[in-house]
């Protein structure tokens, strides 16, 4: 029998040091990113939380959401700009919580590459940290998966599940909406993490654009523009929901404004969304010109703007703006939801965009 040598399983292109290297230089970073609730540190099996600060709710009801980044992670890759990434992953599991009104009280997160080099692994996870103490919860656990044979030595993908709490009497949803709540829009930093592959297929492949062009219309380079991260709502909206009478919220990810919207709304309810009350940034206009992609495809694929939306109690709308703006989210009335036997459960979109 032939004996395999000692480094046979980096020899099949897993490092288990280069593993070990990436955890030691993340720490500080996960350190950052605790709360009191947490227990122990990075190294365990399973991530632990102290369930008792729960008895303080009378019925308190848990909330979870998974999900990724999607293909914005090869803009990331094509930079080699590492630390960004985190804060996608971060706004696209907690702000979905927080339409229903749940805090994040922690998150764990799995990183799988092709090769592990500590120094981007770090960079990564720093990323998360950071976005999670923005977020407010804690970074208890996360895996990373070396896959070579699987996925080329330089790529990696990332996805992260994120736990919260909320009241029960405090839930919020289309059972609370009424007729004449307003719609406030809340601004997006930019795309945002859903629609790369449009985009990327508009300005790298159709118009051969390379992510270090200078661009007049963004101030500054493409990629950078493609990588600016992901707003993440998650204290405003719950200061926004504790302080005034919202009864919804909706995320506004892939699909699109009208969809995500209807997500949340009652059937025997419309809302009309006026396009005239904002103007996107300039990138959405940039992909509908350059692809030639009609408004309707490109409001079913791209925030176009409004990253966050929230139904709110007409009393309660200069308070609501006023407080977004405490948390520098600025935020406008876009519209309003009103009893519609023809459309109910529907949004429509409404107007133009000033420019467009």
């Amino acid at each position: 029998m032939t004996q395999q040598p000692d480094n046979a399983y980096a020899a099949a292109g897993v490092s288990i040091e280069a593993a070990d290297r990436a955890i030691d230089l993340m720490k500080g970073w996960v350190d950052k990113a605790r709360r009191p609730e947490m227990i122990g540190g990075l190294g365990g099996f399973a991530g632990l939380f102290d369930a008792s600060a729960l008895t303080r709710y009378e019925r308190p009801l848990l909330a979870t959401s998974t999900d990724g980044v999607g293909t914005k992670v090869a803009i990331a890759q094509l930079m080699d700009v590492h630390d960004t990434i985190g804060f996608d992953l971060v706004g696209m599991v907690v702000d979905d919580l927080v339409v229903c009104g749940a805090e994040p009280l922690f998150m764990t997160d799995y990183i799988a590459c092709g090769r592990v080099v500590p120094e981007r692994i770090a960079a990564i996870v720093k990323g998360i940290a950071e976005a999670c103490v923005v977020a407010g919860c804690a970074l208890i656990g996360g895996e990373t998966a070396e896959h070579p044979g699987l996925l080329d030595p330089d790529d990696y993908d990332v996805a992260g599940a994120t736990t919260g709490v909320v009241e029960a009497s405090k839930l919020l949803g289309p059972g609370r909406v009424r007729p004449g709540d307003v719609v406030i829009a809340m601004e997006a930093s930019g795309l945002h993490s859903n629609g790369y592959s449009l985009v990327r297929h508009v300005l790298l492949e159709r118009a051969g654009w390379t992510v270090d062009r200078q661009v007049d219309d963004f101030g500054r380079t493409l990629g950078e523009e493609l990588l600016e991260p992901t707003r993440i709502y998650a204290k405003a909206c719950l200061d926004l929901a504790d302080r005034t009478e919202t009864h919804a919220m909706s995320h506004v990810t892939g699909g699109g404004l009208a969809a995500n919207l209807e997500r949340v709304l009652p059937e025997e309810l419309s809302v009309r969304i006026d396009r005239s009350t904002w103007t996107p940034q300039p990138v959405f206009d940039v992909v509908r010109r350059m692809g030639e992609v009609s408004q309707r495809d490109l409001e079913a694929t791209l925030n176009c703007g409004v990253g966050m939306v929230s139904l709110t109690a007409p009393e309660s709308v200069d308070t609501a703006i006023s407080v977004l703006a405490g948390h520098g989210v600025r935020a406008w009335v876009a519209g309003e939801a009103r009893a519609d036997a023809d459309n109910g459960g529907r949004v429509l979109l409404e107007g133009q965009h000033p420019g467009w």
